[in-house]
């Protein structure tokens, strides 16, 4: 598989399996939601790889500003990734901490959205090699 397909089958599968992770969060089924986000976390890497070799196919620079800010979001939405999953676990074990849980997750959500904002505009500004 390509970069490129590689890169737009694994965002396809992430966020389809993102919506599974919400819905299951939302309605407390926590045996589909921990599987499901244990699934989507190797979806999301291999995604991440991809899009890796698919930044190798273009000339990043060529995209001029937007190539560190996209870079920049995307470091970070992985980090809240990270952050909200610790928050996961935190939360079976006190239940109080579900609402800043659910915060995290959904600040998570629109930093994701970001990066793949930013991520289709560094590579639509950018010069195939």
């Amino acid at each position: 598989m390509g970069a490129t397909e590689g890169f737009l089958t694994f965002l396809f599968v992430t966020v389809a399996l993102l919506v599974f992770v919400v819905w299951s969060g939302l309605r407390a089924r926590r045996k589909v939601h921990l599987t499901t986000v244990a699934i989507t976390v190797v979806t999301l890497a291999t995604a991440i790889y991809y899009a890796e070799k698919l930044g190798e196919l273009y000339d990043l620079d060529a995209a001029g500003a937007i190539t560190p800010i996209h870079l920049t979001i995307a470091k970070a939405t992985t980090l809240s990734y990270l952050v909200t999953v610790a928050f996961g676990f935190l939360t079976l074990r006190n239940p109080l901490l579900r609402r800043r849980h659910r915060a995290i997750a959904f600040f998570t959500l629109g930093l994701t959205l970001l990066a793949f904002v930013t991520g289709s505009w560094m590579i639509l500004a950018a010069e195939k090699l």
